[in-house]
């Protein structure tokens, strides 16, 4: 096995914007580096270290492949177990050739969601994939969307060359947990790769947890980044954690859009709101997890008509600000999200907000069917 180096060689480190170095390797971030002082709350550094549609790419004739990696996974102290360090899925030539689970390596212990973290160091581990396919082919090794991974080292029996140009178009999409998609059953079953993989364009995820809250920072990321499709999908952490009122979310989402149309005046966006879930339909926030793991709005659902906003109100506003917008911006289009899940599938929301694996994966065909179709805002 020949060691193939992470940085300056012929890997291509996709889906991530920033690359730290770290006393084991280095750890790939989905936003760059300038934005990390104009973050307010620390949660978001680390939902971007959460490689979420992140995936190392090159040629090769090897065999076999290996790759040393540290991840970082949580662990309540009411907890018997380290929470699950997700899958590594290793495609050839576009197609899907293994599956593993990352190996366990920190684990940040915890006495309660927000509480001072508690490292207990681990040491990397490697995954390794054989049995590829004879002669040179495209590979691609997708890491887990929920778990912080430090790549620490790579090695392949054969010649590792950079991949070719396959002229896709890219394709950038943000949004919140639910385009995260923690719960997804590998990092090629979130909805915006599997959409992605059937469009077949090359996607970006700056899907936040928790954090998609119109932040300038993000909005200037994308508005610099390359970019032939731009999907935004807003309201639901805005709802959750009562972020803006009714006076200030459509200035919000306009001063977002007018910051990315600087960098792409006529780029199709397409802005979705969100799917559904009934707990912020018609009530506000702020948000809270029950006893029976399910949330809950603590919001007065009669603040509405004093400003406050419900999912209704947020999916209203978003229609409006389309409509309006159009006049002079024909690129510009709206997706109610309940097409992607809508009230008849709640089912699917086992806390109440985050859909279910399966769920993911019907949400990633129906955005396709809808997005890259003929006569389709991405077509």
């Amino acid at each position: 096995m020949t060691a193939v180096p992470l940085v300056g060689g012929p890997v291509e480190l996709r889906g991530a914007l920033d690359l730290e170095t770290t006393e084991a390797g280095v750890m790939p971030r989905r936003l760059p580096a300038w934005t990390k002082v104009q973050y307010q709350d620390p949660s978001v550094y680390g939902v971007t270290l959460m490689p979420s549609g992140v995936r190392l790419v090159f040629r090769t004739d090897a065999r076999e492949v290996e790759l040393d990696v540290l991840t970082s996974t949580g662990q309540l102290d009411t907890e018997p177990q380290p929470r699950p360090t997700g899958m590594m899925e290793l495609l050839v030539d576009g197609v899907p050739f293994g599956r593993q689970q990352a190996p366990l390596g920190n684990v940040l212990r915890m006495a309660g969601p927000g509480a001072e973290q508690r490292l207990i160091p681990g040491k990397p581990g490697t995954v390794r994939f054989g049995g590829l396919p004879a002669g040179m082919k495209q590979v691609e090794l997708w890491l887990p969307q929920q778990t912080p991974t430090e790549l620490v080292g790579l090695r392949a029996d054969g010649k590792v060359l950079a991949p070719l140009p396959d002229g896709r178009r890219r394709w950038v999409h943000y949004g919140s947990s639910i385009s995260h998609c923690l719960e997804a059953d590998g990092p090629t079953g979130t909805w915006p790769v599997v959409a992605a993989t059937l469009g077949g364009v090359e996607v970006i995820n700056l899907g936040q947890a928790g954090n998609e809250m119109l932040d300038p920072y993000v909005a200037r990321t994308i508005r610099d980044l390359p970019a032939d499709l731009i999907s935004l999908k807003v309201g639901i952490n805005i709802v959750g954690l009562a972020a803006f009122r009714q006076r200030s979310f459509g200035p919000a989402v306009h001063g977002f859009l007018d910051t990315i149309r600087e960098g792409h005046p006529e780029t199709p966006l397409l802005l979705i709101s969100p799917v559904s879930c009934p707990t912020f339909e018609e009530r506000p926030g702020p948000v809270a997890m029950g006893a029976d793991g399910k949330i809950t709005a603590l919001g007065d659902p009669a603040d509405v008509t004093g400003g406050a906003l419900s999912l209704t109100l947020v999916r209203a506003e978003l229609a409006r600000i389309v409509a309006a917008r159009r006049a002079h911006d024909p690129h510009l289009h709206y997706l109610d999200g309940r097409e992607l899940l809508g009230p008849d599938e709640v089912a699917d929301l086992p806390d109440g907000l985050h859909p279910t694996a399966a769920a993911y994966r019907r949400m990633g065909k129906r955005f396709a069917a809808h997005a890259f179709a003929d006569g389709g805002p991405f077509a």
